[in-house]
């Protein structure tokens, strides 16, 4: 059986009584970065892209296991600074 690997996440939220939507990709190990977008109105307002050498730090989880934990900590990390105001 084969099983997909998650490549990324997607939010549309409302802050400030604006929508954004917030995009994060893992660009997979060709070209290993995982990056994240913010749009607004169909506009890329700030981009963030992270070597997987600082994202994938050593720990118990390897390969797609940390690779899909970074994601997710990347994505909710730029959802929390939308929502505070940092961004």
């Amino acid at each position: 059986m084969f099983v997909a690997m998650e490549k990324g996440f997607n939010s549309d939220i409302q802050v400030r009584g604006k929508n954004f939507h917030v995009q994060t990709e893992d660009w997979g190990r060709e070209n290993p970065f995982l990056v994240s977008r913010i749009y607004c109105n169909g506009a890329v307002l700030k981009t963030f892209k992270t070597p997987y050498e600082e994202a994938l730090k050593p720990g118990p989880l390897g390969g797609e296991d940390a690779i899909r934990v970074a994601l997710r900590q990347q994505h909710n990390r730029i959802l929390d600074q939308l929502f505070t105001g940092l961004i």
